[in-house]
């Protein structure tokens, strides 16, 4: 390819219509004859389809919305703790290991599905209140694992606070009074 053989189109006139007819364009200027479309100011909004019912109108709707703080826990039920050991002290790493969780750095919630004999002492983010009477009725113990909440993504403001004065203006305040 050499360089008188490139097309440039980046700089192109536009093309001038309605100029008559040996320009190629006059007459309807590439409008068509008559019409909605070929008058001035003419044309349909997006998603105009002639009076029938548009198809954002005719397709279902989904309702509701996905919350941004939504909080997703693993779920181990008592049933499931009734092969692990008496009297250890268990948590999500225990649970992961055991194969109750998928994995320990997320949220556990305890659940009182089934029975429990044994006695165990267990550390949860979340346990349901019957949960919570079925451990102590077996003996054993339930901590509650508090987590740091998440900052809101709708939070990027930073939160105004009062200046703090100079040390130099403090001490100069204070020697005064």
């Amino acid at each position: 390819m050499k360089i008188h053989e490139l097309t440039i189109t980046a700089n192109r006139k536009p093309k001038r219509i309605g100029r008559g007819i040996s320009a190629g364009q006059g007459k309807t200027a590439g409008r068509g004859t008559k019409g909605q479309n070929a008058r001035t100011g003419g044309g349909v909004r997006p998603g105009f389809e002639g009076g029938q019912n548009p198809l954002a109108k005719r397709l279902p709707k989904k309702r509701g919305f996905a919350s941004l703080a939504r909080v997703e826990y693993q779920v181990v039920n008592l049933d499931a703790l009734a092969r692990l050991k008496t009297g250890t002290a268990i948590g999500p790493a225990e649970l992961a290991t055991a194969g109750l969780i998928k994995s320990a750095e997320r949220r556990v919630k305890l659940l009182a599905r089934g029975e429990l004999t044994t006695k165990l002492n267990l550390k949860v983010h979340h346990a349901s209140a019957a949960a919570k009477a079925a451990i102590e009725k077996a003996g054993g113990t339930l901590e509650i694992i508090s987590f740091t909440k998440a900052p809101s993504k709708k939070a990027t403001r930073p939160i105004a606070t009062e200046p703090k004065k100079p040390a130099a203006k403090a001490a100069e305040a204070a020697t005064t009074e």
